[in-house]
C-alpha cells in the first residue's frame, strides 16, 4: 500500500537531523517492500528479545512523484538497563535481517546487497553508547570496547536464532504496515518488558 504522501520529516532524517541517504534498490515494489519490514522486524524482535520495550514497528510506501515510489521504516522502543553490546546488536539487526531476506528468497545480488545499507543505525549505536561512555569503532577495535564487525556477529547470531520470530513479523508488517509492540509479542511468544513505571 503506497500513498502519495512523504511520511514525517522526522521519519526521513538520523539521529543528528540529517537526511538519510537515498539508494536505489532494483527489486520491484512488493519485493523492495517486504525487505524494508523484514529490516524494521530485525530491529522489533531483538529489541524485544534483549528486553527492550517495543512500542511499534512499521514499514512506509510513498510516491514521492507520480510514478515512482520509496521505502522506509522505523521502530520505535524504549531501552532501560539494556547491555551495551545488545543495545548495538539490535541496531546492526536491520541490516543484517534485510540482507538474508535477499538470500533466503533468492533475490541477492552485491548490488542489492550493497543498497540494504544503513549507516545511520550504526552512527547512532555508536554515539548512543559514547554518550554512557562504551566505545564503538567502526573499523577497529578500541581500547576497552568494540568493534561494529563484532557487534554484527553478536547480531547475525541472534538473527540466524530467532529468524523464524523476523520472517513472522516481517510478513504481518508488510500486510498491516505498523504493529504495535503487544502484537509483536502475541505472534512471536517474545515477552515485550514493560515500560519505566510498570505501564505497558
Amino acid at each position: 500500500m503506497t500513498t502519495a504522501l512523504a511520511p514525517a520529516p522526522e521519519i526521513l532524517v538520523d539521529h543528528c537531523g540529517a537526511p538519510r541517504p537515498w539508494l536505489e534498490m532494483p527489486l520491484t515494489y512488493e519485493q523492495a517492500r517486504l525487505g524494508m519490514a523484514f529490516h524494521e522486524a530485525g530491529h522489533a524482535v531483538l529489541a524485544m528479545a534483549y528486553g527492550m520495550h517495543v512500542v511499534s514497528s512499521k514499514v512506509l510506501a510513498w510516491e514521492p512523484e507520480p510514478g515512482m515510489w520509496a521505502v522506509t521504516g522505523s521502530t520505535d522502543h524504549r531501552t532501560y538497563f539494556t547491555p551495551p553490546w545488545r543495545y548495538a546488536a539490535q541496531a546492526a539487526a536491520g541490516e543484517l535481517a534485510h540482507v538474508t531476506y535477499l538470500m533466503v528468497y533468492g533475490l541477492w545480488t552485491p548490488e542489492r546487497a550493497a543498497a540494504c545499507a544503513a549507516d545511520h543505525d550504526r552512527e547512532q549505536a555508536i554515539d548512543t553508547l559514547a554518550r554512557y561512555g562504551f566505545s564503538l569503532g567502526r573499523d577497529h577495535v578500541p581500547a576497552g570496547g568494540k568493534s561494529w564487525g563484532m557487534v554484527r556477529g553478536i547480531a547475525r547470531r541472534k538473527v540466524t536464532r530467532l529468524w523464524r520470530e523476523i520472517r513472522t513479523v516481517a510478513h504481518a508488517m508488510d500486510e498491516n504496515t505498523v504493529l504495535t509492540g503487544a502484537e509483536i509479542a502475541a505472534m512471536t511468544g517474545l515477552v515485550n518488558a514493560p515500560l519505566a513505571g510498570g505501564a505497558r
